[in-house]
């Protein structure tokens, strides 16, 4: 069952129990909260017992295509909020996240140190541009704080398998990477539960 969650333009997916905790999402510079990925991750989240909330950033709500532009800062003060409101709809562990650039700024949001949670979700972490791996993104990750778990395709253009991990090693607080084989940005597989791998790493970094 699912719920419209208008103050953050949210989709909450709602356990059949009171919830363990809560999980928001934030999609990639190309998509939308109802990237088919987003969904099977809010999926399987609440069929673990968790409120899982999949939501769009400032820059989609301004307009349904296109990239992002400017510095970020608009939809990282989104998430801000987002991480604000969503923490009054459960008790138990707030873990964020997101693909691509929404996982991206929720990291830089979370490595500022202004809001309070307790584990991290990347998914395909855009360390660098296609072909220019001397641009890498890693300036905030060493004052990242909380449990990380990056969940990387083996084939993503954005980043090696190895990059990831050396990225994934800055950050002082435990972290995890989940490397799905021959899988690309999109972290498509017909082989491997990619939603599954990735829950499973995060409830072990949960503890």
């Amino acid at each position: 069952m699912s719920q419209d969650l208008l103050e953050i333009a949210g989709i909450a997916h709602l356990p059949e129990s009171t919830p363990a905790g809560v999980v928001l999402l934030a999609h990639g510079a190309g998509g939308d909260r109802d990237s088919p990925m987003l969904q099977r991750l809010c999926q399987e989240w609440s069929r673990r017992g968790y409120l899982a909330i999949r939501y769009n950033l400032p820059f989609r709500r301004r307009r349904p295509k296109g990239p992002p532009s400017g510095s970020g800062t608009g939809d990282r003060d989104g998430i801000t909020e987002a991480i604000g409101y969503v923490r009054g709809l459960a008790d138990g562990p707030l873990i964020v996240g997101g693909h691509s650039y929404g996982g991206r700024q929720t990291s830089m949001v979370v490595a500022a140190g202004g809001v309070a949670v307790d584990l991290l979700t990347l998914f395909s972490y855009p360390l660098h541009p296609p072909g220019k791996p001397e641009r890498t993104r890693t300036e905030h990750l060493p004052t990242i704080g909380v449990p990380t778990v990056f969940t990387h395709g083996g084939s993503d253009s954005f980043g090696t398998g190895a990059e990831i991990r050396a990225a994934a090693a800055l950050i002082p607080a435990p972290h995890e990477v989940v490397e799905i084989p021959g899988a690309r940005h999109d972290l498509a597989s017909k082989t491997l539960d990619v939603p599954t791998l990735a829950v499973d790493a995060a409830l072990r970094l949960l503890g």
